[in-house]
């Protein structure tokens, strides 16, 4: 009879060690694989690197349409800029130009 108590014992304590075995290695993996583990904040380190690129290229060219926009804002538009604005949206063009049609 004493057998059987401690082989009871035994099976009690190994299947608590199993359950335990069993949620550390749960919690393991979805540390590593899970929507805020390992390889799920090294996505958001290079979706972040890759928008900070695309930010900065945006502020670059936002810069340089704020610059455009100052030329034709200010007393004196340049000549240059308006030539180039009239030839390019209204089809502007000088008697002595020379118009070339490409096909496409």
């Amino acid at each position: 009879m004493v057998t059987r108590t401690r082989l009871g014992r035994f099976f009690r304590v190994l299947g608590l060690y199993c359950i335990a075995a069993a949620m550390i290695a749960y919690f393991a993996f979805h540390a590593q694989h899970g929507n805020y583990g390992i390889e799920a904040g090294r996505a958001l380190k290079e979706e972040i690197a890759n928008l900070t690129v695309e930010r900065d290229q945006l502020v670059v060219e936002r810069t340089a349409l704020e610059h455009r926009n100052h030329l034709l804002k200010s007393n004196q538009i340049d000549p240059d800029l308006l030539e180039e604005l009239a030839r390019k949206d209204l089809a502007f063009a000088l008697p002595n130009d020379l118009i070339m049609i490409l096909r496409r």
